[in-house]
């Protein structure tokens, strides 16, 4: 099994993007999209080695997106996870293009109804940013909350799928 890695470069800033193949053939499985400066930053020793190849299609479809061309991703994911996170980062996939909800109705959404601030934090964890749209979580009074890529980053985001504004 091999670790790939290489830097996108997007209107919202450079992205490393990681994959791990599983070999026999099987297209590489996304691990990871991050900021420069992120909140919770990959361990470098996990990303093997840079190579654009293997990253060829996430790099295509992150274009699509950011030129407003793409509303979903259908690419193989490989998040590294506890189960709880792993069952937030699930239901993060299922919130539309184009609209938020805060984390007590995420938590409702995987029938942990008292869990939204432990929601939150699996939220915080999301390995995957813009493809697992953790950026489409917002707080109960409508406000921005926390983002690993930072507020501003997410305010563009969310701008892009809202109102279709082109982000390049």
């Amino acid at each position: 099994m091999g670790r790939w890695h290489d830097v996108v470069d997007s209107p919202i800033g450079p992205l490393t993007v990681s994959v791990v193949d599983p070999g026999q053939g099987v297209e590489p499985e996304l691990t990871g999209v991050f900021f420069q400066q992120h909140r919770h930053p990959v361990d470098p020793a996990v990303l093997g080695e840079r190579d654009a190849g293997p990253i060829r299609r996430v790099r295509t479809q992150l274009e699509e997106y950011f030129a407003g061309d793409r509303t979903t991703f259908d690419l193989p994911l490989a998040p590294a996870g506890t189960p709880f996170q792993l069952t937030v980062w699930a239901a993060l996939g299922e919130i539309p293009y184009g609209e938020t909800i805060d984390y007590g109705e995420l938590a409702r959404r995987i029938d942990r109804p008292t869990a939204s601030r432990a929601v939150g934090a699996a939220n915080g964890r999301n390995p995957i940013s813009i493809v697992v749209p953790c950026h489409r979580v917002i707080g109960s009074t409508g406000t921005l909350t926390g983002y690993g890529g930072g507020v501003e980053r997410k305010q563009a985001l969310l701008d892009l799928e809202q109102r279709g504004r082109r982000l390049f």
